[in-house]
């Protein structure tokens, strides 16, 4: 007969099978209504023959799928993924069930570099590629640089710094004074840019084109993909630092690890799709709802899929009757907040919680 230990064990992979295949057809399922509905409703079985190749008499309907709903419905997957994967990873690594990205100040970084192009500089870097290409490839620089100057602090602090609590903290001033300046920059600038810069930061899926979508994937995929490779360490944090150790976890090159991944999430998110709140703070515990279990074995995939379902629903929630969509910073809250609030109030029935 098997013990109590392999029946726990089987159990909890039969229900994370279970809840993957789940969220594997909710997945295909938002995103077939995403590339059917929109100001432009294009049938189901023409969205069908466009994407497998057989191609459809109505020129305008391909276009509008191959040019722009394909690559925004993958953004839109992937940076739900993206997300979600980093806030797990910073809750686990913090011990702290309300972390998400941007606890980091990486979002404020990037969210600064940007406010430095639009707002300072007024767009200048733009003309020296073209106004519209210019002007994207010079937001999409700002971005990354913002980011990456935050990534290597906090990465220089990391190396100073052994408390995870004492870093957290740190995050957080940087982020303040990140967001400072860019209060400053707002106070200096001229109408038509402080505009600009809103519009970027209500954050959206629909500015990564085909020409961007490859190298917006690769670098996602690969981080996720570390983060994959990370299952043990991940597991043996939740025990507890000295725990780990005693395991044989270097707990200096698993945080360091863990801190390069989220932020390479989160700055590459930030950098293509502008700040978008909630999703990573809310899907890892509806991830560990589902699952019942914190094991990062079978959490990182469900919390990825999870993502990629709620970023899918938000899109598709987003999508006005008319031409134009509602911008996904104003949805997302409408969806986390409950959850959070569930949480918290029920915190002393739920273990992972405690």
């Amino acid at each position: 007969m098997m013990d109590m230990g392999k029946i726990q064990i089987l159990g909890r992979n039969v229900r994370g099978g279970v809840v993957i295949a789940a969220l594997c057809v909710a997945a295909v399922v938002l995103a077939a209504a995403n590339l059917t509905i929109g100001a432009v409703d294009i049938p189901l079985h023409e969205v069908w023959n466009i994407i497998s190749g057989t191609g459809s008499d109505n020129d305008v309907w391909e276009l509008i799928i191959t040019q722009s709903r394909l690559p925004l419905v993958a953004t839109a997957a992937l940076s739900g993924a993206a997300l979600a994967i980093a806030g797990l990873l910073m809750q686990t690594l913090f011990n702290n069930p309300l972390a998400d990205p941007s606890i980091l100040g990486v979002s404020s970084g990037s969210s600064l570099g940007v406010a430095v192009v639009m707002l300072l500089l007024g767009g200048e870097l733009g003309t020296l590629f073209g106004s519209t290409i210019g002007g994207y490839i010079s937001i999409l620089a700002g971005a990354m640089v913002g980011a990456a100057a935050i990534l290597a602090t906090l990465m220089l602090f990391s190396t100073l710094v052994r408390s995870g609590t004492i870093l957290l903290i740190i995050g957080i001033m940087i982020s303040f004074l990140a967001s400072s300046f860019i209060s400053l920059l707002n106070f200096f600038s001229t109408q038509e840019g402080v505009h600009s810069y809103v519009i970027w930061g209500l954050g959206n899926f629909s500015g990564v084109t085909n020409s961007s979508l490859p190298l917006f994937a690769i670098v996602t995929l690969l981080a996720i993909g570390w983060s994959m490779l990370l299952c043990k360490p991940l597991d043996a944090l939740l025990l507890g630092n000295r725990y780990a150790e005693s395991l044989g976890v270097n707990l200096r090159h698993t945080r360091n690890s863990l801190l390069l991944i989220a932020g390479l999430l989160t700055a590459t998110v930030t950098a293509f799709c502008g700040p978008i709140g909630f999703i990573g703070l809310v899907v890892p515990h509806i991830a560990r709802l589902l699952l019942n279990s914190s094991s990062h074995s079978i959490l990182l995939p469900c919390t990825m899929l999870a993502g990629a379902v709620v970023a899918l629903m938000c899109q598709l929630v987003s999508v006005l009757p008319a031409s134009g969509m509602i911008p996904i910073n104003a949805i997302t809250p409408i969806v986390g907040v409950p959850i959070i609030i569930h949480i918290i109030l029920n915190r002393n029935k739920i273990k992972y919680f405690n």
